[in-house]
């Protein structure tokens, strides 16, 4: 008599918006779906209780396969190697550095991207797209969103109110990059064309030579009238010029706090940080004291040193805007929650399980 074959236990992470479900319903029998819409605090963080992260090993100890959404539950090697049963993970977009992608190697786990195109035998014509990719359209509506008062408006209006402040205008201003990178240089295009705003960045490694091809390859000219269209500045004069200053940097190791105290001091107090890449860009605690005694107009944030953000978060506060402090412009790290992208990385990561299972090659393999 032949040995009953279980279904392989598959978990899905961190569905927030409660969409995976019917992604992963077709590989039933043969598998056996979990989903998960809550997030427990990251197994490497130093404030997270013992009881927190047993918690999170008993979650995952049953699965063979696990799907992550983004860096919203990170695997460092610490956390892999309680994992047994784990041999394929899978994580949505290019890339995931909050994966050992080295432990996972040691410990035999098959670790997958997903790049959001959609099955790959879906037909073509659903995987074209033209425009500004998710976060870029993000770090705009944010930009427009804390420059307008939209949010505050919108507030003010519904409680009965009119007019009380004045909006910002962002012609003629100057918009500094902090990161020239793809992200980087398709908000500052959209900045320069559609509001003929002046562009300023500043990298670590950034030279003007790199910036002129990068305006070039954008589709933009290097220079108007004798002035560069992306300036490469110190971040000093970054910081000290503009009206507003957009994050767009890769987080690592080195890049950790690079916005520091020290640099959100030189801002004008008529200016705007915006963060659409990674929260610990950003000296966290700095910020927010910047923010409370009202030294710069305001921020508009996406990305935060913890998320879920806390209920008793400082950034929760329903104050800000009020007393002396700074506008505060606050969303769930939306930028890439988009519904088309959303819906296509499960539908990879569901076309890559089906693989796994049939012993084909993977794809978009990182480790």
């Amino acid at each position: 008599m032949a040995p009953i074959q279980r279904p392989i236990k598959v978990a899905v992470l961190d569905d927030y918006q409660d969409i995976a479900a019917p992604h992963f319903e077709q590989l039933k029998p043969a598998f056996d779906i979990t989903v998960f819409r809550d997030t427990l605090l990251p197994y490497n963080n130093p404030s997270t209780p013992e009881d927190v992260k047993q918690e999170l090993v008993d979650r995952l100890k049953p699965f063979t396969v696990v799907s992550v959404m983004r860096e919203r539950t990170p695997f460092p090697a610490t956390l892999m190697e309680k994992l047994p049963n784990l041999k394929l993970l899978l994580s949505t977009g290019g890339r995931n550095l909050s994966i050992d992608l080295e432990a996972a190697k040691k410990h035999g786990i098959h670790v997958t991207g997903a790049p959001g195109n959609g099955r790959t035998d879906a037909p073509p014509s659903s995987k074209s797209k033209r425009g500004p990719d998710s976060t870029t359209q993000h770090a705009v509506a944010l930009i427009l969103g804390i420059a307008r008062n939209l949010a505050s408006d919108d507030k003010i209006v519904k409680e009965g109110g009119w007019q009380t402040e004045l909006t910002t205008g962002l012609s003629g201003k100057t918009f500094g990059t902090l990161g020239l990178g793809r992200l980087g240089v398709n908000v500052a295009k959209i900045m320069y064309w559609a509001f003929g705003m002046r562009i300023i960045a500043w990298s670590s490694s950034l030279t003007q030579e790199t910036a002129d091809l990068k305006a070039k390859e954008a589709g933009l000219p290097v220079e108007t009238d004798g002035e560069k269209t992306f300036r490469v500045v110190s971040k000093e004069e970054l910081f000290k010029e503009s009206d507003i200053v957009s994050v767009h940097y890769v987080l690592s190791d080195r890049s950790r706090g690079i916005v520091g105290a020290g640099d959100l001091a030189l801002m004008k107090k008529s200016s705007f940080l915006v963060n659409t890449s990674r929260g610990p860009l950003v000296d966290e605690s700095a910020l927010l004291a910047v923010l409370k005694e009202g030294k710069i107009r305001g921020a508009a944030i996406d990305v935060y040193d913890l998320e879920p953000l806390p209920q008793e978060s400082e950034w929760r506060d329903p104050k800000w805007g009020t007393e002396g402090r700074s506008h505060v412009l606050l969303s769930p790290h939306m930028g890439y929650v988009e519904r088309g992208t959303m819906n296509n990385w499960y539908d990879e990561q569901v076309e890559i399980i089906e693989k796994w299972h049939k012993g084909e090659p993977l794809l978009n393999v990182l480790a």
